[in-house]
């Protein structure tokens, strides 16, 4: 689905359903360097139960237009006139990594708006080591390479979504990279990662959020530590499920999401 936002063109996955307004509506917000592919699954599943999707693809991401915006709050303003622009009034947001920041200060501007807030391998801060900054910056191919070993805390899942025999390091790799290419002359990985090392509003967001507010964590995550997470946790009073898994959660532990974000979500 295309949709224009903000004056420029936006693309937001329905999970194979036409998006219907009227509908309970939930934004699927990704990750740096990540495009709606990650929550193909969740989209399916809650399209084909009920709800209108939009797993989206920020600006300068996959298929959306860019240039990407320059911080959360930019990135927040054009959630919420995304929602205008498909004619929701209301939505539950569902932001991993970066995106859970998003959809932290999304639901902080517009309270009224948001029925739900779900943040998949968050943490506040979500401060980014300097050696890892300055690869991303220099060297934003290494810099993949190593969040994704980072990222992925098994060599192989057991058989699942999507099907046995993929590839996790490879398919997650391969997607950073096509990411990261989308924006020529624009070094897309440093971006992403600056956004998330900037961001410093968060406990003042926190106090400003009035729905009820899950976290979705890894215990191996190597990328936002659940250890960062009480401080924030506590501002929102979230109620937290736990997955034996690394940062990326949806390609490692997908059943087990979908069932924290049905219950997040109920």
């Amino acid at each position: 689905m295309e949709v224009s936002v903000q004056g420029r063109r936006a693309y937001a996955y329905t999970g194979g359903k036409p998006f219907d307004p009227a509908l309970p509506a939930i934004v699927l917000l990704h990750g740096a360097l990540h495009d709606h592919s990650i929550w193909t699954l969740l989209a399916r599943w809650f399209a084909h139960h009920g709800h209108a999707v939009l797993a989206v693809d920020e600006p300068g991401h996959g298929r959306s237009e860019g240039p990407p915006l320059p911080d959360v709050e930019a990135i927040a303003d054009w959630t919420l006139a995304l929602l205008d622009a498909v004619g929701s009034a209301q939505a539950a947001l569902v932001g991993h990594s970066m995106g859970s920041l998003i959809a932290l200060e999304a639901a902080a501007r517009a309270p009224e708006r948001i029925t739900r807030l779900v943040m998949v391998g968050t943490a506040y801060p979500m401060k980014v080591s300097e050696a890892l900054l300055t690869t991303a910056r220099d060297a934003p191919l290494k810099a993949i390479d190593m969040v994704n070993a980072f990222s992925i805390s098994t060599h192989a899942s057991k058989p699942g979504y999507p099907a046995p025999g993929v590839w996790q390091h490879g398919a997650n790799r391969a997607l950073m990279r096509r990411v990261h290419a989308g924006q020529p002359g624009l070094n897309l990985f440093h971006h992403d990662f600056t956004v998330c090392d900037r961001y410093a509003n968060g406990l003042q967001a926190a106090a400003k959020v009035t729905c009820p507010v899950h976290f979705i964590l890894g215990s191996a995550d190597q990328m936002t530590s659940p250890k960062v997470t009480r401080e924030i946790a506590a501002a929102l009073k979230a109620r937290i499920h736990t997955l034996p898994s690394g940062h990326c959660l949806m390609q490692e532990q997908p059943d087990g999401v979908l069932s924290a974000l049905r219950t997040a979500l109920a």
